[in-house]
C-alpha cells in the first residue's frame, strides 16, 4: 500500500501537502463539519499549520472580536465584526464560571481566556483555569491551568508564547510572579520574576521583547511610570522610567503602542519602542469630554468606541498612514452593546 494511501492520510492517493492545500480551500464555513469528519482533519483544522497553510493561500480573513455588555449591564458574550464591520457570528458562550479581571490573547488563529477572578460571597476568588476558542471549529476547549491562580494581572504574545505578568493571588496577594506557555506542549512555566510585585498593568511584545507598563508595583506611590522589559533571549528583566500610568485603552498597531489615559480622555498617547518615545495626538471632541473609549484594530486603523451609547458618541477612526490632516474619520463599525475589550485575530 502506499503510504499516502494508509488510514494515517489526510486524503488517500493524495500527498500529505497537497491534501492539506486543497482542505485549506475549502470556504471557512465548512469548517466545523470538517472537523468532524476524522481525526487526522481535526487536529489539522487545530493546528498552527493549517493558520500557515492558509496564510501562504492568501485566505486569510482579519475579524474584530469583541467582548460586550448588554444595556442594563447583566450579561456579556462575545461578537465578531469583519473588517467592514458586518457581524459575523456570536461565539458560544465561554465555558466555566462567569469571571471578571481576566486576560485575554489570541494565538495560532486561537481565542485564549485566562485566569480572572470569580466573586463567591463578596470575595474575589482567583482563578488559574485557561481555556481556547478555536475560531474555525466555533468551539470551546479547556487548555491547562496556570502554576498560579491570578488577576487584573498584564499578558501578551511573544514569538508564538503566551508571557502572565504579576496580578493579585490568593487573598488577594499582590504578585511579582511570571508565567509562559507553550502551545506545544500545553504547559505553563514559571520564569524570572519581576523586582517587584506588580498589578493593574498591561503588557505587549515589541522587537521579540516583553514590554510591561501601567498599573501599580509595591516600590512606587501611587501609579507607576516604570516599563518593565523582558528579553527571552537572556532570560532577564530591564526597566525605564518613561511609561504611561492609570491606562484605561491601549492597543498595539504597526510596531507602536497607543494608550488613552485615564486623566486626558482627548489625548491618544503613542510609544514608539525604537527609541522609547511618546508622542501626543489630539482626539476630535465627540460627545461629552468625559466619555471614555474602547480600542479596536481593523484593516490597519485605530478604532475608539465610546463608552457612553449616546446617540451623539460615534465611533471614531485613526488612520496613522493617512495624508497629514486626515488621520482621524467617523466609522460605522460599532459593537451591539458596550464594548468591555476587543483584539484582533487573523486566521
Amino acid at each position: 500500500m502506499d503510504k499516502d494511501d494508509s488510514p494515517t492520510a489526510i486524503l488517500p492517493g493524495l500527498p500529505d501537502d497537497v491534501a492539506k492545500y486543497c482542505l485549506a480551500l475549502v470556504p471557512r464555513s465548512n469548517f466545523p463539519a470538517m472537523g468532524g469528519v476524522c481525526k487526522n482533519w481535526r487536529l489539522f483544522i487545530q493546528s498552527k499549520e493549517f493558520v500557515m497553510v492558509r496564510k501562504l493561500a492568501g485566505l486569510l480573513e482579519e475579524w474584530l472580536y469583541c467582548l460586550t455588555m448588554d444595556s442594563e449591564g447583566r450579561e456579556s458574550r462575545w461578537e465578531v465584526m469583519d473588517c467592514l464591520g458586518r457581524k459575523c457570528l456570536s461565539l458560544p458562550p465561554m465555558p466555566g464560571p462567569c469571571k471578571a479581571s481576566f486576560g485575554v490573547v489570541v494565538l495560532n488563529g486561537k481565542l485564549v481566556i485566562i485566569a480572572g477572578y470569580s466573586a463567591i460571597e463578596g470575595t474575589a476568588v482567583a482563578s488559574a483555569e485557561v481555556y481556547q476558542y478555536d475560531s474555525y471549529l466555533n468551539s470551546w476547549s479547556r487548555l491547562s491551568n496556570m502554576n498560579v491562580a491570578r488577576y487584573d494581572f498584564a499578558c501578551a504574545e511573544v514569538n508564538g508564547l503566551i508571557y502572565i505578568v504579576g496580578g493579585y493571588g490568593v487573598n488577594s496577594d499582590c504578585l511579582s510572579s511570571v508565567e509562559m506557555y507553550d502551545p506545544e506542549t500545553d504547559k505553563w512555566t514559571l520564569i524570572e520574576s519581576l523586582r517587584r510585585p506588580r498589578w493593574g498593568c498591561f503588557a505587549c511584545g515589541f522587537e521579540d521583547k516583553l514590554y510591561v507598563m501601567g498599573g501599580r508595583s509595591s516600590f512606587t506611590i501611587g501609579n507607576s511610570r516604570f516599563v518593565d522589559i523582558y528579553n527571552p533571549e537572556k532570560h532577564s528583566w530591564c526597566e525605564i522610567k518613561n511609561g504611561c500610568v492609570m491606562v484605561t485603552a491601549h492597543a498595539v498597531l504597526e510596531k507602536k503602542l497607543f494608550c488613552i489615559e485615564w486623566k486626558n480622555q482627548r489625548k491618544l498617547a503613542i510609544f514608539s519602542p525604537e527609541n522609547n518615545s511618546w508622542t501626543m495626538v489630539p482626539v476630535p471632541l465627540t460627545g461629552s469630554s468625559s466619555v471614555g473609549f474602547r480600542f479596536g484594530i481593523l484593516d490597519g486603523k485605530l478604532l475608539l468606541f465610546p463608552l457612553d451609547k449616546e446617540p451623539t458618541n460615534q465611533t471614531l477612526l485613526y488612520d496613522p498612514n493617512a495624508a497629514l490632516g486626515s488621520e482621524w474619520q467617523t466609522s460605522d463599525i460599532k459593537p451591539s452593546g458596550l464594548c468591555l475589550c476587543s483584539v484582533t485575530m487573523k486566521a
